[in-house]
């Protein structure tokens, strides 16, 4: 169980870091 629960902490940051690149581009765009 530890292991998984390193590997989804791992990729929640990845889909955190990813969503706030999004929108940095999305806010480029309106701006």
């Amino acid at each position: 169980m530890r292991p998984f629960f390193a590997v989804a902490t791992g990729y929640d940051k990845l889909a955190v870091r990813y969503e706030a690149t999004v929108l940095v581009a999305a806010i480029n765009e309106w701006l």
